[in-house]
């Protein structure tokens, strides 16, 4: 297998090396949030200049939105940009994010009440428990049980709006849409800080990912059409991150962290380029290393590894690396050498139950034959 895509992929197929992104990306979240721990107040603490290379979990995320309307959108794609029925789609998104969900929301709770809480976020209440519950952590505040719960909520209230964003494609070409959502966005953006509770609303929900996830489904057509041979979209990626990434190395991570909102919509461009082009089979190296069998085991269960690494952080660092080193260099590295591996290996097995198992086995279609239950099977394209 030489990693490439000769033809456009079959319905229902998964595109090579998606899993391996998604993977990744779920890795350098975990290697964030030990940053975080390990140099507490950064940037504005002492640090060698290497951790900004760990510090911007955000653009992660970034990669997950643009990603997930990716993926969705290209089955609707192939479809004249309808879905197979509203009902069907968003039984799916249950299934396919709920039981997850809730299972790492539970476990959350009980580390945060019976062994330490979140860093910065105090312990859990009931209010903590409705709000993630009814996953509104990002509209509504309250002591949060994990760190990494609040781009799930934005992502399934995206995922509300495909159906919009699909009607608006079909009324008006998928150019106009990520223009109009784009443009909405700016407005955000730009009066945002000027009104106190649109300020905070921005803070706390990023209404740029909206605009990412916008980009995500619009890509999802490029690769359906074809076009994506026509073009060096790895290139094209390359191009569209280098101006952004060279700004951040020249103004500091200080000045990122101040101008995030701006740089997620700069970035996306080069995401939405460097999908296109892993969904063409360029660059072939990429693609081997994304489809690499402990890469590709890795995308598996990304998402229970994003779901589950923040309490097993707090525990490893609260209990056993901060009783016996203070924050730094040497806290770093021992927590990620415990950390890493710890987090990947219970993904595997939480993932195996709440991914793979009983709660993502197909059930027959009311009034057709009884079919043996399976495991949603890696074939298929799930966000």
């Amino acid at each position: 297998m030489d990693g490439t895509v000769n033809s456009e992929p079959a319905p229902g197929r998964r595109l090579t090396g998606l899993d391996g992104v998604r993977g990744l990306a779920a890795l350098y979240v975990v290697a964030y949030h030990v940053t975080l721990r390990a140099f507490p107040g950064y940037p504005d603490a002492a640090a060698p200049f290497w951790v900004g290379w760990f510090s911007y979990g955000r653009f992660a995320v970034l990669v997950f939105i643009v990603l997930s309307g990716f993926s969705l959108a290209l089955a609707p794609a192939r479809d004249g940009w309808r879905l197979d029925g509203i009902w069907d789609y968003a039984r799916r998104r249950a299934r396919r994010i709920l039981p997850a969900y809730w299972a790492a929301l539970a476990f959350s709770l009980a580390v945060a009440w019976l062994v330490v809480p979140q860093p910065r976020s105090g312990v859990p209440d009931l209010m903590s428990v409705l709000v993630n519950g009814a996953l509104a952590q990002n509209i509504v505040s309250a002591p949060s049980p994990n760190t990494a719960f609040w781009s799930i909520a934005v992502e399934v209230q995206l995922y509300v709006a495909l159906p919009v964003l699909l009607l608006m494609i079909r009324r008006r070409g998928a150019a106009a849409m990520v223009a109009a959502v784009t443009l909405i966005v700016a407005a955000l953006g730009i009066f945002g800080p000027d009104v106190a509770r649109l300020d905070t609303f921005v803070n706390q929900s990023p209404p740029e990912l909206a605009a990412l996830f916008a980009l995500g489904v619009a890509s999802a057509g490029v690769v359906v059409a074809g076009a994506r041979r026509s073009l060096p979209w790895p290139w094209l990626a390359l191009a569209a991150a280098v101006p952004v990434l060279a700004t951040i190395v020249w103004e500091g991570t200080g000045w990122a962290f101040d101008h995030l909102f701006w740089l997620d919509l700069a970035l996306a461009p080069a995401i939405a380029c460097l999908l296109i082009g892993i969904a063409g089979g360029r660059p072939a190296p990429l693609l081997r290393l994304l489809d690499s069998r402990p890469i590709r085991g890795l995308g598996d269960s990304s998402y229970s590894l994003y779901l589950t690494h923040a309490p097993i952080i707090a525990i490893v660092y609260e209990l056993f690396v901060a009783k016996w080193m203070g924050p730094g260099v040497a806290a770093f590295f021992v927590s990620l050498a415990i950390v890493l591996p710890l987090t990947i290996a219970f993904a595997r097995a939480f993932a195996s139950v709440f991914e793979h198992g009983y709660f993502q086995r197909r059930r027959p279609a009311r009034g057709s034959a009884p079919a043996l239950a399976r495991p949603v099977p890696r074939g298929e394209v799930v966000a």
